[in-house]
């Protein structure tokens, strides 16, 4: 098992490689396992690139994120320019049904509410904007309310999994309580586990999931 010293070196090596984020802006602090992140950056989209690189290294078992985005002067817009924006960020994304989403902005902060038939679509509008250089932070609330109902919904995830080059599927145990899947089992980072439950919400009919998954690398030193 990593010590955290171990792991603080590994999430600091990983941000080195991530291409638009300063390493040196961004500090590195580890206690049993959950990392700390504290610094400033200038844009709503190196915040979640840092946190998305400490949640890639194996032990990793939570991500605290204190980062915080203060804009150049050069890229601060107005709340209702960047409704705007975000407007037509989400019009033009073809998986994004925009007519269903309503936006809300506050300081720089969007706040996203309405329905999708599917969590890519959701996943989709939050994408679109996440990346707007005026955006501060995003706040999803869209719910998620399929058509369908599946009837095999266990099986499909299970395919899903298999599928899944990131995963082994045969760590994972998947329970249904209706439209509720209880994933639990063993992978070996948060980004594993996060792919796994990425994989289960491809499934249509879910909506609710339960992510029960252990983070366990050292299984797999053995």
């Amino acid at each position: 098992m990593k010590t955290d010293a171990q792991i603080q070196q590994d999430v600091i090596e990983e941000l080195k490689w991530q291409p638009f984020i300063h390493a040196s802006e961004i500090g590195v602090a580890v206690k049993n396992g959950i990392v700390t992140l504290t610094g400033t950056v200038d844009t709503y989209a190196k915040k979640l690139a840092a946190e998305l690189a400490a949640k890639k290294i194996a032990g990793v078992k939570a991500v605290a994120e204190d980062i915080e985005v203060k804009l150049p002067g050069s890229l601060r817009k107005t709340d209702a320019e960047i409704a705007e924006a975000v407007l037509n960020a989400l019009k033009w994304h073809s998986a994004v049904q925009e007519e269903k989403i309503k936006i809300k902005v506050e300081k720089g902060w969007v706040s996203l509410q309405g329905e999708a038939e599917w969590e890519f679509q959701k996943a989709a509008a939050r994408d679109a904007i996440e990346n707007l250089s005026s955006v501060i932070g995003v706040t999803d609330n869209i719910i998620i309310t399929p058509r369908v109902t599946a009837t095999d919904i266990k099986a499909k995830i299970i395919l899903a999994l298999q599928r899944s080059a990131n995963l082994d599927a045969e760590r994972i145990k998947i329970e249904t309580i209706g439209n509720k899947v209880i994933l639990t089992g063993k992978v070996r980072s948060l980004a594993e586990k996060k792919d796994a439950a990425k994989a289960a919400w491809m499934a249509p009919g879910v909506k609710v999931i339960e992510n029960n998954l252990e983070i366990a690398s050292e299984i797999y030193a053995l």
